[in-house]
C-alpha cells in the first residue's frame, strides 16, 4: 500500500485551524486531535473519513457489555472485544510504518504503536463508561482501569493483556534498567499523549531524511500546542534549511537567538551564525 500522500494547502491550513483551537479548549478532545494529526499526514483523509472514525470508535463502544464491574472486568472486557474479536494488536514490524501513528489507519488496519492502539482502548471504553485513562510508562503506553488504589493496567500492543505488577516491572526495566516508580502510573492527559505521538512521528522521520515533510508537519503541529519547548522552533529552522526554504530557516533561526539569548549569549551568537549561512546558502 502506498504511504499517505500530503493533504493540499487549503485543507492543510484549515485541518491546523482546527487542531490549534481543539488543543486549546477547556477538555480537549483526545480522538478529534488525533485523527487530525491523521488528516495533516493522508490527504485522502476528508470530512467523511473523519466522521466515520469516530462512527468506528462509537460502534465498537456499542459490542462492549453494559458496565460490566470493576476495573479488572473493564480490561478482560476490552480484552476479548478488541484483542480477541477485532484482532487489534502490534508488532516490531508497526514501528517501520508512518501509518501506525495515524488514527484511522489504525481502526483500518487493527495494527499501531502500542501509544496508537492505547488511544483506541481509550476511547471505546471511555465512551461505554469506564473509568479509563493512558499510563505513559517509559518506553511502552499502556491502559490504566479503575483509581490508584484498585489499578488495573493492560498493554493492548499485546492484544489488551491485562499486567501483573511483574509484568509492568519488566516493562520499565527493559525500557530504562530502572525499577519501577509509582509516579509513572498516574494518568496521562490528552495534550501529553499527542505530543508523544507526535514525537514517535519526527523519531520515524529523523531515520528516513528524505521524509523531511513528515518531519516538518509534526513540529509544526507540536508549535501549534499550547505548552511546547522553545527548541522546536531550531529544529523547524533546522528542517526549512535542509529542504532549502533557506530565508524562511534563516528566519526562523534569528527568531529562536532571540529567544535564547537571554539564557544563553553564547548559544544565540551560534545561531545567528548558522542564520547567516543559511542566507549564504542563496547565492
Amino acid at each position: 500500500m502506498p504511504p499517505p500522500h500530503p493533504p493540499s494547502p487549503e485543507r492543510s491550513a484549515e485541518v491546523r485551524r482546527r487542531f490549534a483551537a481543539e488543543a486549546r479548549s477547556e477538555r480537549p478532545d483526545l480522538s478529534m486531535l488525533c485523527l487530525l494529526l491523521g488528516a495533516e499526514a493522508d490527504g485522502a483523509l476528508d470530512e467523511a473519513g473523519l466522521d466515520a472514525a469516530q462512527l468506528e470508535l462509537d460502534r465498537l463502544a456499542g459490542q462492549l457489555p453494559y458496565r460490566p464491574g470493576g476495573p479488572s472486568a473493564w480490561a478482560e472486557a476490552l480484552r476479548r472485544l478488541l484483542g480477541e474479536r477485532h484482532g487489534f494488536h502490534g508488532s516490531a514490524a508497526d514501528y517501520r510504518r508512518l501509518e501506525s501513528s495515524l488514527l484511522h489507519a489504525v481502526l483500518r488496519r487493527r495494527r499501531g504503536l502500542p501509544i496508537l492502539l492505547s488511544v483506541v482502548w481509550l476511547e471505546v471504553a471511555r465512551r461505554a463508561g469506564a473509568h479509563v485513562y493512558g499510563v505513559a510508562l517509559p518506553g511502552h503506553f499502556v491502559v490504566g482501569f479503575g483509581p490508584a488504589g484498585e489499578q488495573v493496567l493492560a498493554d493492548p500492543f499485546d492484544g489488551g493483556r491485562v499486567l501483573t505488577g511483574t509484568d509492568t516491572e519488566l516493562l520499565v526495566a527493559g525500557a530504562t534498567g530502572a525499577p519501577l516508580e509509582p509516579s509513572m502510573l498516574g494518568p496521562a492527559a490528552p495534550l501529553d499523549v499527542v505530543v508523544r505521538i507526535l514525537n514517535n512521528v519526527r523519531a520515524w522521520a529523523a531515520a528516513r531524511p528524505e521524509r523531511s515533510d513528515v518531519a516538518l508537519w509534526a513540529v509544526e503541529l507540536g508549535l501549534l500546542l499550547p505548552s511546547h519547548p522553545a527548541r522546536l522552533r531550531y529544529e523547524r529552522a533546522q528542517l526549512l534549511v535542509q529542504r532549502g526554504e533557506f530565508c524562511a530557516g534563516a528566519a526562523e533561526l534569528d527568531a529562536y537567538a532571540e529567544v535564547l539569548e537571554a539564557a544563553d549569549e553564547a548559544g544565540a551568537g551560534r545561531v545567528r551564525w548558522q542564520a547567516d549561512a543559511a542566507r549564504a546558502l542563496l547565492n
